[in-house]
Formats: structure tokens, C-alpha cells, sequence
């Protein structure tokens, strides 16, 4: 090889190893570079286990520290829930005792505070309890031949006494006989029963809003609304007052169970409870399957809306059924309870649903073709099945409530003194203005009408979306969406109200529905950030450009939410109704009232002391009902305005008062076995203005002795007014009667066996 070719190899191998040098230089340095990648790639990976770690241990901190803070809400709530109900009870035992002076009074007078006649129940509760064996008083009560003269009763079933046995059965057995007296045990019974009451408006008002400040409003309103929310201040042994509280804890339970965003569990329970309640409802009070036809029809109105799972309707019409097959057995079959509104609509809606389950399918105008189907076919299969039963089962107060209602809405005019008799009852009256007025001045009713707009126009909203087809939202969403209408227990709330404020636009006694639950209702929609965010939601405050709100909108709707809605407007309306009806409520428990009719203790004194216990007594129901309960003498008539035959015999006792003769009052006294009649100053003498329904008035016109034409008023008896001639003391009627006792108020009559003809 030459030196030239040497050289050549020699350059050539240099530059390939300066070449060379730049790749390995590299490779070097991915070489290098690459366990630093992998370093750190390892240590992200080893942070991003720890964020993982992090976020799981946060992720399971969350949800316990929402458990505890729903127990801990749910904890307070309870206790606040709890001490309202207590403090009303505690208010309501220091107004008994400063209106009556019970515990000063002797037993005689403690049971004269018993008014309207409801000492009739009182009666049989002591009766109960001074039996020798429970068995057997039970049993007497269902054969009872010492309470109307001449025929024997079930006492039980035509009374409705399971308050009175229940009670009477806790106080013997749980031992109270020797701490506290029977009478005390029983107002007592009833005042905690009031507890109860107003506990479930809160518990009611909770559920809804979700806040218990919502249940401590519907107290504050309820308690300042009491005379046109509860008959406890009236008379405690009424049947009202042991229906009321159990029908509150109805529709809560209700309530809880149309809610869709609670547990399984928590259905569960509201569902026992509710089938609880509607039974224990239609146990103690007769008229109690009226309040559930009605609500009833709210259920039936918004399932055929489509406002309510149709699963929850069905099962809360199977309760319905049970409880009532089950009330009729317990009742001794009582055949009020077939023929019942209540189990017409349940019959009728049963068979529509299995007729029409393709309703709420199809498009708008198709679908409210079928919804008038639906209402004409349940309404038709309702009213024929109730006419079938009545014709299978004969009851004889239909023809009664049908001329009652004729006369009470101007169909048609009547003579008659029992359809006269029940017009002129201020409970079946229509309310004055007086009424609406207290509640305006409380604030609740102002308050209702608001909620109530909002509400319905929502309502009306979520309906139009469901028959136009529009796709629904997530029902297990939080209530603070807006959409507050589409909530079913916010729709079934406002139909209940609703419903309930149409009856106490006609009769009064109603308000005693509709005020606890106005005052519920009012209470929600103040508290609720659901209704103030729908509200919002209509004023388009959230149409403001996106990105002004990124970072302001959650902080301020949580402002919102927590401070303005859920806590400020509550909490003024508190403080307001605090500072103006505090003072006024106190000064109710320091106010001097007492009531004592001192002729009356007379009354029942002298016959405890000088009439035989054979003896039967006429005159006023009221009268009777507490002439019954302290001497235990047979009597010829109940206050029982439900009751036909009851009332039948009342217009016979009344005809002491009507311009008859002696001869024709002693043959309609005697026909009732009466052996006494008492005769009242007050019924006798009574110049109130409201001239068309007095008694001695209404006895004028059903026994034809007084005509009105042309605002002229005609007599065509031969006689003078029975009540004002006997106390002459001269014949004929001391033929047929002998004065035995007298003194301001009473004047007490012997009938005579045998008739004397003095002249």
C-alpha cells in the first residue's frame, strides 16, 4: 500500500470517528437523561398515588361528616320538635287551670266544664273505670239499656267511646290509681295528645323545607291561631280533639311518604305509619272517613296529573281499603263505613285504572281527552257502586244529609226541624269575616296566598310539561332546583289546602282542617330555598353571561340559600310575631277567667240528693249529656247531631218551648218514657236577634203555628208557648205536670202518672 492510500484510510477513519463522536455524545446524554426521566416519572407517579390516597381518605370523610351532620341536624330538629309540642301542652294545662279552677272545683262542677255535651263521654270513661272487671264493662257498653229510657244501645259503636276505652284500660293497668285521679288522667290524656299535634305540624313543615326553623314558624303561627285551629279550649272530651292530633301525624307520615329523594327505610316507616294513623283515625271519630274521602280526592287529582308515582297511589289506596274493612269489623259492622264516599272513589278509581293504563301516554290534546274519560268513569262507577251498597245495605241518613244540603245551599226550602236545626249550627254556617280577618292580622294568611301562587303556578307548570310530552327531571334531585312545583308533596299540600279552604268557605267548623295546615304551608314555602330559587328562576336572575358568574355564583346562591332564605325572612317573621303576640298569649294564663254556672251544680246537686236512680230525664241535649255523666239517670236524648234518631228525639224534648198543649207536650213526654223534664230560662226567654233559628222559632215553623209572608208574620195557634204557661201553676197544666224544683236558670217538672183534673 503507498503512503497515499494510507493517509487517505487514516483521514477517513478520523472522520468517521468524529462522526461518531456526536451519536454517542447523545446517546450519552439520552443515556444520562433517561434515569432522570424515569426518576421523575416515578415520583409523579408516587404523587399521584398520594393525591389518590388523599382524595380516597377525603372521599370517605365526606360522607361521614354529611352523616353526622344529618344526624346531628335531624338530632336538634327532633329536641326543637319535642319541646314545642311540650311547651304547648305546658301552656294549654296552665289555661285549663286558670279558666276553670279545676283543681279548686269539686267533681260535680269539674265536670260541668265538660261543655256541649261532651260530658256524656267523660260518663262513660269513669264508668270504665270504676268497673269491678274490663271485660264486662266492655261488654255492657255494647248492650247498653241505662242510657236512653226505653232502648237499649251499642254505646261503643253509636258514640264512638275507643277514646274513652283505650284511656280508661292505660289507667288501669299502667297502675295510676293511686297517683293521680281519673279526671286529671284524662285531661291530661287529651292536653298531651295536643302535644302530638303540634309536633307533627312541625315535623310536617320539616319535611317540605327542610329546615326544622320552618317547624318552630308553623308552631308560632298555630299556637297564636288556636281558637280557629283546635276545640281543646272549648271542651275536652270531644271527638275532634283525640281526631285531630292522629289525622296531623297522618299527613306528615303522608307527606314523608310522597317525597322522592328519601331512603327506602324512611319510606318504609312513613308508610307504617301512615296505615297506623288512618286506621287509629277511623277508630275514634265517626266522621273520620269524610276528611280521608277528601283527601282521597287530592291523591286521585294528582295522580291523574301525573304528579305521584302511580306505585305509592296504589299502595296508599290498599291502606285505605284494609283500614276501613278493619274499622268496620271493630265498629260492629257498621254499615256507614260501606257505604262510605271514601270506598266509592277507592272502588271507582281501581277500575279505571285497569281500564285506562295507557292515560298518560299520547299527545296534549289526547291526553286531556282521556283525563275527562278518567273523571267521568271513576265519578260514574263511584256514584253507582254507593247507590248499589245503600240499596244492599240500607242506611237511613242518606236522605237526611240530602235535604240538609238542599236547604244549606238555597235548593229548596223546608219546614222540617231537624234540616232547620243543623243550617242553623254555627259549625255548618258559613265563617264571617271575622275569621279571615284574625288570620290576616296573624300574617299566616297573607303568607299562604303568596306561597300558594308560587306553588300552584309551578304546579300548573310541571302539568303542562307532562302532558306535552316534555322529558321529566331526575326525581332524586335536592329540592333547591326551582322547580318546586314538580315536588308531589308540595303538589299535594297545595290541592289539600286548597280543598280544605273551599269547606270552610261554606261551613265554618272546616277551619279546624284548613288553619294548621295553612299555617304548615306558610310556613315551607318562607323557609324553603326550593320556592325562593323558583322564584328566581322565573326572574331570570341566573341569565346573566357566564362568565360573570364562574366564580361568584355558587358562593352567592349559597349565600342566598343559607342566609337571606333559610334563616333572615323566618327569623324576622319570628321575632315579629314574638314581640306583638307574646305579651298577649301570657296574658291569657294571667287573666282572670272563670267559669261556674252555680244553678246548674244546684241542679245535678238536688237530683243526686232527691231523685231515685230510676228516674228519666227530658230537656236539652247539652243539659241531658251532663245530667248524664254526674247522676247517671236514664235521659230520652243525646247530643249526637249525627245521629237521626237522636235528633228526633231532641225535637220531641224541645216542644217544651213550642206553643202546644199541655195535654199534646204530656202524650209526646210520655211516648219517650220521660218521668222529669226540665225546662231552661235560657231557650225559653231568648231574645237574640238571629230570630230565624232559635229553638222555640224553628219548633213554630216545623209545627205549622207560625207562617212568614212578605216579611209578615202570621200564628194560628190556639195556644200560648208552653215553656212561659206552665210556670202560672195553674190547670191544665197541673194536670199533667207538678214543679218538684226551681231557681234562676232550671224548673224542674214531674210528669204524672196519674192525671189530675184540677180546675
Amino acid at each position: 500500500m503507498t503512503e497515499l492510500q494510507r493517509r487517505t484510510s487514516d483521514r477517513f477513519e478520523v472522520a468517521k470517528e468524529e462522526e461518531e463522536e456526536p451519536r454517542r455524545v447523545v446517546e450519552d446524554d439520552e443515556a444520562e437523561e433517561k434515569p432522570k426521566d424515569e426518576q421523575e416519572k416515578h415520583s409523579e407517579e408516587k404523587m399521584d398515588d398520594s393525591n389518590k390516597q388523599e382524595s380516597t381518605v377525603k372521599a370517605a370523610k365526606r360522607p361521614a361528616l354529611s352523616a353526622v351532620q344529618r344526624v346531628l341536624r335531624l338530632l336538634f330538629g327532633s329536641l326543637a320538635a319535642v319541646a314545642c309540642g311540650t311547651l304547648y301542652a305546658a301552656y294549654l294545662s296552665a289555661f285549663h287551670e286558670r279558666k276553670f279552677w279545676f283543681s279548686m272545683r269539686q267533681e260535680v262542677e269539674r265536670e260541668l266544664t265538660f261543655q256541649g255535651g261532651s260530658a256524656i263521654y267523660y260518663y262513660y270513661y269513669k264508668r270504665m273505670v270504676a268497673a269491678t272487671s274490663f271485660d264486662r264493662a266492655f261488654h255492657e257498653l255494647t248492650k247498653d239499656d241505662g242510657t236512653l229510657a226505653g232502648q237499649t244501645i251499642n254505646a261503643v259503636e253509636r258514640l264512638s267511646l275507643y277514646p274513652e276505652v283505650i284511656t280508661s284500660y292505660i289507667y288501669r293497668v299502667s297502675g295510676s290509681q293511686d297517683i293521680v285521679e281519673p279526671i286529671y288522667f284524662y285531661v291530661g290524656t287529651v292536653l298531651a295528645l295536643q302535644a302530638v299535634y303540634a309536633t307533627a305540624l312541625f315535623a310536617c313543615s320539616w319535611l317540605m323545607s327542610g329546615t326544622w326553623l320552618a317547624g318552630m314558624l308553623t308552631v308560632a303561627w298555630y299556637v297564636i291561631s288556636r281558637p280557629d285551629a283546635t276545640k281543646v279550649e272549648q271542651a275536652v272530651p270531644l271527638r275532634e280533639n283525640w281526631a285531630l292530633p292522629c289525622y296531623a301525624c297522618q299527613v306528615a307520615a303522608l307527606t314523608g311518604f310522597l317525597c322522592n329523594y328519601i331512603g327506602l327505610a324512611a319510606e318504609h316507616l312513613c308508610y307504617l305509619t301512615v296505615s297506623a294513623t288512618t286506621f287509629t283515625l277511623l277508630l275514634v271519630w265517626e266522621h273520620s272517613h269524610y276528611v280521608l274521602f277528601v283527601q282521597a280526592f287530592c291523591l286521585f287529582v294528582l295522580d291523574s296529573l301525573d304528579l305521584v308515582s302511580p306505585r305509592k297511589l296504589s299502595d296508599i289506596h290498599k291502606l285505605y281499603v284494609s283500614s276501613l274493612l278493619l274499622a268496620f269489623f271493630l265498629h260492629f259492622n257498621n254499615a256507614a263505613l260501606l257505604t262510605s264516599p271514601l270506598l266509592s272513589l277507592l272502588i271507582g278509581c281501581g277500575l279505571a285504572r285497569f281500564l285506562q293504563q295507557k292515560m298518560k301516554k299520547g299527545p296534549l290534546v289526547a291526553r286531556m281527552m282521556k283525563l275527562f274519560l278518567h273523571f267521568h268513569l271513576v265519578f260514574t262507577t263511584a256514584i253507582t257502586f254507593n247507590y248499589l251498597v245503600k240499596k244492599v245495605v240500607p242506611v237511613g241518613e242518606g236522605e237526611f244529609v240530602l235535604k240538609f244540603l238542599e236547604v244549606k245551599f238555597g235548593l229548596n226550602t223546608t219546614n222540617d226541624f231537624v234540616s232547620n236545626f243543623l243550617v242553623c249550627q254555627e259549625s255548618l254556617q258559613s265563617p264571617g269575616q271575622d275569621l279571615f280577618l284574625r288570620l290576616t292580622q296573624t300574617s299566616v294568611l297573607p303568607f299562604y296566598l303568596l306561597v300558594l301562587a308560587v306553588c300552584g303556578v309551578s304546579t300548573l307548570q310541571a302539568v303542562y310539561a307532562r302532558f306535552s310530552g316534555q322529558p321529566t327531571r331526575n326525581v332524586e334531585r335536592q329540592p333547591q332546583d326551582g322547580y318546586v312545583g314538580e315536588r308531589p308533596e308540595v303538589a299535594y299540600h297545595v290541592f289539600h289546602t286548597l280543598t280544605f279552604g273551599g269547606l270552610t268557605l261554606l261551613f265554618d267548623g272546616m277551619k279546624y282542617f284548613w288553619t294548621p295546615y295553612m299555617c304548615v304551608f306558610a310556613a315551607f314555602g318562607v323557609c324553603s330555598p326550593d320556592l325562593w330559587m323558583t322564584v328566581f328562576r322565573w326572574l331570570r336572575l341566573k341569565s346573566v353571561h357566564p362568565l360573570v358568574l364562574v366564580r361568584g355564583l355558587q358562593a352567592i346562591t349559597k349565600m342566598i340559600k343559607s342566609l337571606i332564605l333559610s334563616i333572615a325572612v323566618p327569623t324576622i317573621i319570628c321575632f315579629s310575631l314574638w314581640r306583638e303576640y307574646c305579651p298577649r298569649v301570657l296574658a291569657d294564663l294571667s287573666e282572670l277567667q272563670e267559669f261556674y254556672d252555680p244553678d246548674a251544680a244546684e241542679l245535678i246537686g238536688w237530683i243526686q240528693t232527691h231523685l231515685p236512680a230510676a228516674a228519666v230525664f227530658a230537656g236539652s241535649p247539652q243539659l241531658l249529656g251532663a245530667i248524664k255523666s254526674d247522676s247517671g239517670a236514664a235521659v230520652t236524648s243525646l247530643p249526637l247531631y249525627s245521629d237521626v234518631d237522636m235528633l228526633r228525639r231532641s225535637e220531641d224534648n224541645y216542644q217544651v218551648y213550642s206553643m202546644r198543649s199541655a195535654e199534646e207536650v204530656y202524650k209526646i213526654l210520655t211516648s219517650r218514657k220521660a218521668n222529669y223534664v226540665i225546662v231552661e230560662e235560657s231557650l225559653c226567654n231568648d231574645f237574640t236577634l238571629d230570630q230565624g233559628c232559635r229553638i222555640k222559632d224553628l219548633l213554630d215553623a216545623a209545627n205549622g203555628h207560625v207562617v212568614q209572608d212578605n216579611g209578615e208574620t202570621y200564628t194560628f195557634s190556639r195556644h200560648r208557648r208552653f215553656c212561659q204557661e206552665i210556670k202560672s201553676n195553674r190547670s191544665p197544666y197541673t194536670n199533667y205536670f207538678t214543679r218538684v224544683f226551681w231557681n234562676r236558670s232550671y224548673h224542674v217538672y214531674r210528669v204524672n202518672a196519674v192525671i189530675s183534673f184540677q180546675y
